[in-house]
């Protein structure tokens, strides 16, 4: 059961990576600010927003090369969850090590992320992500025992 939902919450990340890199390259040759502003006046976001008008001034310097390596940086990822979800949910023994590799080498990262500025999101990330290394670490050793 609590493999099963691994394996589902590793493939929906990878859906929406592969997602936001279709979206990213969907960008490419367009004035990035200018469709998000574009976007949020579609869903009525108040364009007096501080939050909006920050995201539109860390957009603006946003170029077709950055763009580039954000697509491939989200399609790479995005290939590592869907191989580890799909592994995980056929039951292979090699998608349990597999995980607890990719998993656990992201936790270092993402404790320095949380020190240099804490949030709620990347405090639930990190548990989340200790807890499935844990889980599977137990079950690879239970099986091996």
């Amino acid at each position: 059961m609590v493999l099963t939902a691994i394996g589902v919450f590793k493939l929906f990340k990878g859906v929406v990576l592969v997602a936001v890199g279709i979206g990213a390259l969907r960008l490419l040759n367009k004035n990035v600010a200018a469709e998000v502003y574009r976007w949020a006046n579609a869903f009525r976001v108040d364009p007096g927003n501080r939050y909006l008008h920050l995201l539109l001034e860390r957009l603006s310097i946003v170029n077709e090369k950055t763009l580039k390596e954000f697509s491939v940086g989200t399609f790479f990822y995005s290939a590592l969850f869907l191989t580890e979800g799909t592994g995980l949910l056929l039951r292979k023994h090699w998608a349990e090590y597999f995980t607890i590799i990719v998993t656990g080498s992201a936790i270092p990262l993402e404790i320095y992320e949380l020190i240099r500025r804490a949030t709620y999101v990347k405090g639930i990330v990190l548990v989340l992500n200790v807890a499935i290394v844990a889980y599977l670490a137990m079950t690879v050793r239970r099986t091996n025992s």
